[in-house]
């Protein structure tokens, strides 16, 4: 019987650590020190130097940059059309999950890496696109603008923007929760005779509700400050089919900085408020799911 066996260190040995085997990351200090660093550099100064640029402005001025009817407008037009979009997005978006957890066809693989193309492609692209297709000359709107159905360079235009690169939030979000029911459940509420609706609005939708208010949480705060795409699209009249993100825009151009980060102060506050929207639904998701 060796000191090794026993338990017993031997002369020169390391002590073998509490906490188990070594870990690989530094420690507590060190990491949270780095990150403090990288989220200071790259989110907080500049924010805050957005921040204290709207210093500058007195109460009255701030106000009157942030509430006039031209602003007024544009916040009706980002906000209503991104609610919209993220209205249609959830209700799209879980049957774009249903089809592609619940059923095997041909394609399959190629439909599920095209929900994926609006997060590899450049939205200015995407606004090229969907103006080429839309517009009174392009390939669709050639047919619809005679019948009296316009769907470019109006709100429109906006809407169907904010659409296309909000719908892989939805699916995306729901499609691994479809994808973790249990079959069972369902199968057991058939056999006590309730119906698809009823097996849908009583089992399978209760489970999915936290992921898809996420989604839609996600989507609309995307669309809020989407510019890219909607630019091509929108036609950009002022009062009538101008977002916020273009009214900033044209603020800097006119070298009202002050006025430009005011306006982008108050996107700021509002995308926060999501976020934080955000954060309280997927922690009810965690939360709901770990109780299940």
């Amino acid at each position: 019987m060796t000191a090794a066996s026993i338990g017993v260190p031997l002369p020169g040995a390391a002590a073998p650590s509490r906490g188990g085997s070594k870990k690989v990351l530094p420690g507590f200090n060190i990491t949270l020190g780095y990150t403090m660093l990288y989220l200071s550099l790259i989110v907080l100064i500049p924010l805050s130097a957005l921040v204290f640029k709207t210093f500058t402005l007195s109460w009255e001025q701030f106000w009157a940059a942030i509430s006039s009817p031209r602003v007024l407008a544009s916040y009706r037009l980002t906000f209503g059309a991104s609610l919209i979009a993220a209205l249609v997005n959830v209700v799209f978006g879980l049957l774009v999950a249903w089809v592609l957890v619940r059923y095997t066809f041909p394609g399959k693989k190629v439909v599920d890496a095209l929900v994926d193309l609006p997060f590899a492609l450049p939205t200015a692209v995407a606004g090229i696109s969907l103006t080429a297709l839309l517009a009174g000359n392009g390939w669709i709107g050639q047919y619809l603008e005679p019948l009296g159905i316009k769907l470019a360079f109006n709100p429109n235009g906006v809407v169907i923007a904010l659409i296309f690169i909000g719908l892989p939030f939805v699916v995306r979000t729901v499609q691994p929760v479809l994808e973790d029911t249990e079959k069972e459940l369902e199968e057991a509420a058939m056999c006590l005779g309730a119906t698809r609706r009823q097996t849908f609005t009583r089992v399978i939708f209760p489970s999915i509700a936290p992921a898809l208010l996420t989604g839609f949480a996600m989507a609309f705060a995307r669309a809020i400050g989407e510019y890219g795409s909607v630019i091509f699209i929108a036609g950009n009249m002022p009062m009538v089919s101008e977002i916020t993100p273009l009214v900033i825009i044209g603020k800097l151009e006119q070298y009202d900085y002050a006025g430009a980060t005011a306006v982008a102060v108050v996107m700021l506050v509002m995308s926060f408020v999501l976020l934080l929207v955000i954060n309280a639904l997927q922690g009810w998701q965690r939360r709901r799911s770990g109780g299940q």
